[in-house]
């Protein structure tokens, strides 16, 4: 099927709203200023990409003005890029960034920081301020976050379209014989190929016992005849995040792969069902291990079982708030985007890990992708 149009970029006037709503947060909890750093919250609220280093670049955000915090060689390059208008301050090689952004703040200023910032930024902006002066800002920029606009989850739709796509080539080329580099490198060239100009983020492609690593195993693998296939991977389209998994065998699967396989869907099908508005994330994963405890496995975290959380957030980061983990009580809200993964392991064996998302809408959760049909059917 052919991909549907690429849909728009996030608006400079969605941007302006999201700086809005920052300034209505800061305000109300009694900071003058938030400072955002070279995160992907930076480009949320800006549309300026840059790379985090051992010098610091970033956005002051004031009541009325935003003001990017820059090194001096790289204003030239920074005023070329896409980003909101805003005044550029710089500093020099020997100067302080931290010093720059207290000249820009009233000596009883409070300053809220984004909390993916690195520790050396904050060490020198307590000794630029005062510990007294600095406060975490991560409420502020996260809850905004959280929620999708209909803008970003069009984007990554999109993007999980076009991975979805690539498993799906993927699938065709497996054959006994083939490295599972073979088919990583291929990966990569089909995303670019659909038009993810920055390839895979990821990908993780096992054979065999090594699906019973979560995350794939070190060195070169080679498929044999009649073993499990797991691929994970993902892309961005406009910084916007795609991450899928399936797990199969070519032929007849054998009983036990069969059943191990069959109870992941029955897990992965209860999260998707216990996401409701309002209900705690917490409670998701408790559905999944509910499935898995009745069939036997488990309980909590043992193998044969389910040894990590049942999913993540994700949005420009891979993995970001909400976790479908154990404890959490954030209750789902309209605009929530988030991973529905409740692998299975079985040491020594394999491993079964089936991954679609799920954003909510007003009345419920939906898919991006559909889920998988059968241990030998990974495509509905």
């Amino acid at each position: 099927m052919p991909l549907p149009s690429r849909p728009a970029s996030i608006s400079a006037t969605e941007r302006h709203a999201r700086l809005g709503r920052l300034r209505e947060n800061m305000e109300a909890a009694g900071f003058s200023a938030v400072l955002i750093g070279a995160t992907e919250s930076l480009r949320y609220f800006t549309g300026l990409v840059w790379h985090q280093s051992e010098r610091l670049l970033g956005a002051l955000v004031t009541p009325t003005t935003l003001t990017y915090i820059v090194p001096g060689f790289e204003r030239s390059r920074v005023e070329t890029l896409p980003h909101l208008p805003g005044e550029i301050a710089t500093w020099e090689e020997e100067e302080s960034p931290a010093r720059l952004i207290a000249s820009l703040l009233a000596a009883t200023d409070k300053l809220a920081l984004d909390d993916a910032l690195p520790l050396f930024a904050y060490h020198e902006l307590v000794r630029a301020l005062g510990v007294d002066r600095i406060g975490d800002g991560a409420r502020l920029i996260r809850d905004l976050r959280l929620c999708k606009s209909a803008a970003e989850i069009a984007l990554i739709q999109y993007a999980m379209d076009l991975t979805l796509e690539v498993h799906k080539r993927a699938h065709v080329m497996m054959e006994p014989g083939i490295r599972a580099s073979d088919v990583v490198r291929y990966i990569d060239e089909q995303h670019r190929a659909l038009g993810a100009s920055g390839g895979s983020t990821f990908c993780i492609v096992s054979f065999g016992t090594a699906t019973s690593l979560p995350h794939g195993a070190d060195g070169d693998q080679v498929l044999e005849k009649g073993q499990a296939i797991l691929v994970d991977t993902g892309t961005r389209i406009d910084g916007y995040h795609s991450d899928l998994t399936r797990t199969y065998m070519l032929d007849e699967a054998d009983a036990e792969f069969e059943r191990v396989w069959s109870i992941e869907r029955e897990a992965q099908q209860a999260v998707f069902e216990a996401a409701q508005i309002g209900v705690e994330a917490r409670m998701l994963d408790e559905a999944a291990r509910a499935v898995l405890v009745r069939e036997g496995l488990g309980p909590d975290y043992r193998l044969p079982g389910l040894p990590h959380r049942a999913g993540h957030g994700l949005g420009l980061e891979i993995h970001e708030e909400p976790y479908i983990v154990r404890g959490n009580g954030t209750r789902l809200r309209a605009g929530m985007c988030f991973s529905n993964e409740p692998m299975i392991v079985v040491p020594g064996q394999f491993g079964i890990r089936l991954e679609d998302h799920i954003f909510m809408s007003d009345t419920g959760p939906r898919w991006f992708t559909q889920p998988a049909t059968g241990p030998t059917q990974p495509f509905a």
